[in-house]
């Protein structure tokens, strides 16, 4: 679906919403933005409320993105209606290339000292990560949430596993280990992991993605207008996955509505970011123990290991008037300071190269050493590719895992073939 096509139907679907937030603007007033996280809004209300004493000439006001079906159909509605704010804080990156195409963002590369910034800021696999195909950089890198292996010790202890399973042999022996240890005992069902079956774009952000990162150090999922993951790594990750469900390792069944299945010690692992270390903290039982490693990899995997990195970045819409002036609000957002209090109040990772050696950032992870795997694993994470339909090319993978994965009607070379052919026309077409 092109999109003209998404703004249409989310047009039609969401009017009321934009309509609702249409405003008046001058140059010298400004409306941001946020995700509806509880923890980003009281981060960003008080940048917003230091800026506008500081400069009161220049007001930001402040509100997170309006309630929708998702934030991405919001923001859709909102460019349709011309109603989009100045600056947006939670831009899902698979989305940059389409709006940049459409000519909606502002090509934050023209602004004053934005490389000499960004340089400081990142490394050049994260710039050229973010440079759309026109050469402009359209996106903030802002924010990551790597995802990781998170598994529980008592689990595979209990079932004879004497080490972490972190290959993919060791990982699927590990199932068997815990299926015959819950026959044995009469446990019930237990469980090596579970990942989300159904066939959303965005579910493969837990699985497909993150193995493929890591199985490849990050390679393309698109490039040059194809398909790029008819390969070893996507043939690989597929035949992986489609073995923990052929053997009955993974439940195909929803868990929703149940208690949560890694807590109640009815699973042995998950992928998962570092948003759960905190619902771990509050609602496990005393006693209860568990640790992150990176996503399992190929048995004969060397070299870093990369994930998906979930990143979320900050974008000026062009009816910013003064994009400018909001270039210089955002830096305060930004700052190495900054960066400080967003990870403490959210418990989320700012992207920045330094993240792990910074002396700003030591007391924190120290305090919460739940997350220095996470803060590790952040020096080697991959966003989405700068390309156009990448929500596309996500849903027509999730066709393919949905047959191939989850229910054993393709070998997975022909769903990945098939997967890749479908993602080739997607692009001739458009």
């Amino acid at each position: 679906m092109s999109l003209q096509n998404q703004l249409y139907i989310c047009c039609v679907v969401l009017c009321g919403l934009a309509s609702c937030h249409s405003r008046q603007q001058d140059a010298n007033s400004f409306v941001f933005w946020s995700s509806s996280n509880p923890e980003e809004i009281k981060f960003t209300s008080q940048y917003v409320d230091r800026w506008n004493k500081a400069h009161p000439d220049l007001p930001f006001s402040f509100q997170p993105v309006p309630e929708g079906q998702s934030s991405e159909e919001v923001i859709l509605a909102a460019v349709v209606g011309k109603t989009t704010p100045d600056i947006y804080a939670n831009m899902w990156q698979g989305d940059v290339e389409d709006f940049a195409r459409s000519g909606v963002l502002i090509p934050l590369d023209t602004l004053d000292g934005f490389l000499e910034f960004l340089y400081q800021r990142c490394d050049s696999v994260v710039i050229r990560e973010i440079t759309s195909a026109d050469g402009h950089i359209y996106q903030v890198p802002w924010k990551v949430n790597p995802i990781m292996m998170m598994y529980n010790p008592r689990m595979l202890h209990d079932a004879a596993i004497d080490s972490i399973p972190a290959d993919y042999s060791s990982y699927l022996d590990a199932g068997a280990k815990i299926k015959a240890h819950a026959k044995a005992a009469n446990l019930g069902n237990q469980w090596l992991g579970i990942s989300e079956v159904n066939p959303i774009w965005w579910q493969r952000f837990f699985n497909f993605l993150p193995l493929y990162y890591a199985s490849s150090q990050g390679a393309p999922i698109v490039k040059d207008g194809k398909a790029a993951f008819n390969n070893e790594h996507g043939i690989g990750v597929f035949t992986f996955l489609q073995a923990l469900y052929a053997n009955d390792y993974f439940p195909r069944e929803q868990q929703k509505g149940q208690s949560d299945p890694f807590l109640a010690a009815r699973i042995a692992s998950t992928f998962i970011g570092p948003w759960t270390v905190e619902q771990n903290e509050r609602f496990k039982t005393k006693g209860f123990e568990y640790d992150f490693i990176h996503m399992p990899v190929p048995d004969s995997m060397t070299g870093p290991i990369y994930t998906y990195g979930d990143p979320k970045n900050m974008v000026i819409f062009n009816t910013c008037k003064n994009p400018e002036a909001a270039w210089q609000f955002l830096k305060t957002l930004i700052s190495p300071e900054a960066d400080r209090d967003f990870l403490g109040m959210s418990g989320q990772f700012p992207r920045r190269k330094d993240l792990d050696s910074n002396a700003l950032f030591a007391d924190y992870l120290q305090a919460h050493p739940r997350l220095i795997p996470f803060a590790r694993q952040a020096k080697y994470v991959k966003g989405m590719d700068s390309a156009r339909y990448m929500k596309e090319v996500l849903d027509i993978i999730s066709q393919e895992y949905e047959a191939c994965v989850v229910y054993g009607r393709k070998k997975p070379a022909d769903a990945i073939n098939d997967a890749a052919k479908a993602v080739d026309l997607l692009y001739l077409n458009n």
